[in-house]
């Protein structure tokens, strides 16, 4: 783990924390992916988090991004080599990327790049490394006239989610509730037992059930595009295969966790995925989904011993914290979905 980082004083924070206290006061209780929402589009947008507060697993190596790349151009090579885009979620300094760059330019692959990013300080240092990059603020306008190419590492966690909680009474959604700008979670009003997976229905008091909406469309809009234009995508991010009951709701500051109702927008909030829901929305687009694997069995059967082995003994900490089952190996899940016709991916059984 780093050494934590120091963070100075701003007035952006007290200024996010009084509008949503003001609107809160105004309004009543918003929910939890309302909270999030608001605290993360804020986070991302007034800073470079990457190092600073967590660190992902293209910036611990750049073999992750090189085998992903590899994996692309596989696919697209026995897909008969059509011109295609490169799309990443989320893509942070664009590390994985040009790591990616470079493993599908060795294949014959160079693809217009595209990114969908909403923050002004990742783009810019996206930018740095790709000048020829099209931004996007969502997937919607991503091109809808050939192949697309999707890597999403690290996205659908920072999504936000809903949250429902088992009460004696039933089931209620979880709302944020707000004195002065003290932000603690309640039981809001009564949902119906039909929106509950009907195995967890007569889950115990307390329980809780994270679902996120937002990305489930994200997922049934993409796997749509891949049916329509072909193409294929891989989602790495830590999470299960659900439904489950479980709060996972979190927040990470100078790489350590903190409470997620204080300060908001000032550190990252994220929530485990549920790997089998994105499936599903897929399959309901008509995709084909593969997996979840786990992201330590993924990246050994694309090569990563015998990459390391070429890079040299440094690495081999590197390898080990992207492999290892006690490490990110086993908690980061790999969710590949390709179009209808397109050949199955590697690594997936």
């Amino acid at each position: 783990m780093a050494e934590p980082a120091t963070h100075p004083a701003t007035t952006a924070e007290p200024a996010l924390a009084e509008r949503l206290a003001r609107a809160i006061t105004l309004a009543g209780p918003v929910s939890i992916a309302h909270y999030m929402a608001a605290a993360n589009a804020h986070y991302y947008a007034t800073r470079d988090p990457l190092a600073r507060d967590f660190t992902t697993a293209p910036e611990i190596s750049q073999m992750f991004g090189e085998l992903i790349g590899a994996w692309l151009a596989d696919l697209w090579g026995r897909a008969g080599r059509p011109e295609a885009a490169y799309v990443e979620l989320g893509p942070g300094r664009g590390t994985l990327a040009a790591d990616a760059a470079r493993s599908m330019a060795r294949a014959g692959l160079a693809p217009a790049i595209h990114f969908v990013e909403t923050s002004p300080t990742l783009r810019a240092a996206q930018a740095a490394r790709f000048l020829d990059a099209r931004w996007h603020a969502d997937v919607a306008t991503l091109p809808a006239d050939q192949p697309l190419l999707i890597v999403a590492n690290e996205f659908f966690d920072a999504l936000p989610i809903r949250q429902l909680v088992r009460g004696g009474d039933g089931w209620h959604e979880r709302l944020v509730a707000c004195q002065d700008t003290l932000f603690l979670p309640i039981a809001g009003k009564p949902v119906p037992d039909s929106v509950i997976p009907e195995p967890l229905r007569a889950a115990p008091p307390g329980a809780v059930i994270e679902t996120s909406p937002a990305g489930v469309a994200i997922m049934r809009d993409l796997a749509g595009r891949l049916v329509r234009q072909g193409g294929a995508m891989l989602a790495i991010d830590y999470g299960y295969e659900g439904p489950a009951i479980g709060e996972t709701l979190q927040a990470v500051r100078a790489h350590r966790f903190v409470n997620p109702f204080e300060s908001p927008g000032e550190h990252d909030l994220t929530a485990h995925v549920d790997f089998a829901t994105l499936a599903a929305a897929a399959a309901v687009a008509g995709a084909v989904s593969h997996g979840p694997i786990d992201q330590g069995v993924l990246l050994t059967a694309l090569g990563i011993d015998a990459r390391a082995a070429a890079l040299g003994p440094s690495v081999l900490p590197d390898r080990d914290r992207l492999v290892d089952a006690d490490q990110m190996g086993s908690l980061f899940k790999a969710l590949a979905i390709t179009a209808p016709g397109w050949p199955a991916p590697a690594g997936f059984a």
